[in-house]
């Protein structure tokens, strides 16, 4: 029981820097920084490092194209959850990247919920091989896009 009322108490402490931190955060379309614990999870390299977020109504959701299509879900939160009756997964996005040189290729992507800016959160991830991974990412270094209007 005292684990349960801890997790319960951590999430809600998360979710309360979360939306403290999108209060500060305009509504719009910003590029900005993803990064992770793994080499192998990583935005696709013709973004350099970088998604795009949109925060809309104070809620912030992040677009990344990865580097593959080897990831096939992803969790917002940790593996052992993500394994769990019912769990809700992020599902791929199929995104055409055009690299510096040319060539063109399908990559998944997704979209995933941003909890907070400049600190890690949890984000697991399944591969092809069906094993469910625990990573650490960050969202960071918000850049504005120009204004489509």
């Amino acid at each position: 029981m005292k684990k349960v009322v801890l997790v319960c108490l951590l999430l809600l402490f998360l979710t309360a820097a979360g939306l403290c931190e999108t209060e500060q955060i305009k509504d719009g379309i910003y590029s900005a920084r993803f990064t992770t614990d793994s080499s192998m999870f990583r935005v696709n390299e013709a973004y350099d490092g970088r998604g795009t977020l949109t925060v809309r109504d104070g809620v912030m959701m992040l677009h990344v194209s990865l580097g593959s299509k080897k990831i096939i879900n992803l969790f917002p939160g940790l593996a052992e959850d993500a394994r769990q009756t019912g769990a809700v997964l992020l599902e791929p996005t199929v995104d055409t990247v055009t690299y510096s040189d040319g060539y063109v290729e399908e990559v998944y992507g997704f979209d995933i919920p941003v909890p907070v800016l400049d600190a890690e959160f949890d984000l697991a991830l399944i591969g092809t091989k069906g094993k469910w991974y625990d990573h650490k990412v960050m969202v960071s270094d918000l850049i504005p896009e120009e204004s489509a209007e």
